[in-house]
């Protein structure tokens, strides 16, 4: 745990947020999922995961700059459902998180972070949920309850969170309307799960919980940095950094819970 490690670990956890900010930056996407995935390999998962919601909380503020009240009201009424889903989804991710064995939770971090990497080399498509009858039913109010519910989930217990993505550019959206229900999605629930990180005890130490806002400050710098970095680097080149990143962070992860590195 976080309350009883030294100065150097302190440090690399630093190093990996920074990292983890980097990339977004460079990218426009990754933070949760390399924040959570490297810092899985070097402490507890369930920690890392708990310990990522600030740092991703800070990250995604500056979306809210980008939201009229206007818009913010009519997405709030348009995707009352999915958010409303995607909160239960994670509290009960959440739960579920701190009675997972930490071996098959890095196995678990692991494949998902594999998979991913798979997907995006191959250029396979996020899934199409707007494509025939099961996607319009999709966009329907008990439609999105159920992703809501599903994807709440998932993010709730490993931070992953691009199921959501993948789902809201389904929607014949305006730049606005799309960037007013992702913050509404990630800061909401976010905001929500800081709370009920604390109330499950989830945070194992007021250490933790402080080491986390402090991570928001290397979180923020990281993208300010990915960003200036990205003018100078191609769409080629990006990717080859962050997929490679994450292949190296995927292996290490099933590799530890199963006992093998």
């Amino acid at each position: 745990m976080i309350a009883a490690i030294g100065g150097p670990t302190v440090a690399l956890l630093t190093l990996v947020i920074l990292l983890a900010g980097t990339t977004n930056g460079l990218a426009g996407f990754g933070f949760a999922l390399v924040g959570t995935m490297a810092l899985a390999t070097v402490i507890d998962p369930a920690t890392a995961v708990v310990f990522m919601i600030i740092p991703i909380l800070a990250v995604n503020l500056s979306l809210v700059r980008e939201l009229s009240r206007e818009e913010l009201r009519t997405c709030s009424r348009r995707f009352g459902p999915l958010i409303g889903a995607a909160l239960v989804g994670t509290v009960v991710g959440m739960a579920v998180l701190k009675s997972v064995p930490s071996a098959p939770l890095r196995v678990g971090l692991g494949v998902l972070t594999l998979g991913f990497v798979a997907s995006a080399q191959q250029r396979i498509p996020l899934p199409e949920w707007s494509a025939g009858g099961t996607g319009t039913f999709s966009h329907t109010p008990v439609g999105m309850l159920g992703v809501g519910s599903i994807s709440g989930l998932l993010f709730g217990g490993t931070n992953v969170g691009v199921q959501f993505i993948a789902y809201l550019r389904s929607f014949d959206l305006s730049h606005g309307l799309f960037v007013g229900v992702v913050a509404l999605v990630f800061l909401g629930l976010n905001g929500i799960r800081v709370g009920v990180a604390g109330l499950f005890g989830l945070y194992p130490s007021r250490i933790l919980l402080l080491a986390s806002v402090v991570a928001a400050a290397p979180a923020v710098i990281g993208v300010v940095v990915g960003k200036r970095l990205r003018v100078t680097a191609n769409e080629r080149s990006r990717r080859l950094v962050v997929l490679g990143l994450l292949t190296l962070v995927g292996f290490r992860l099933v590799g530890g819970g199963l006992g093998l590195i």
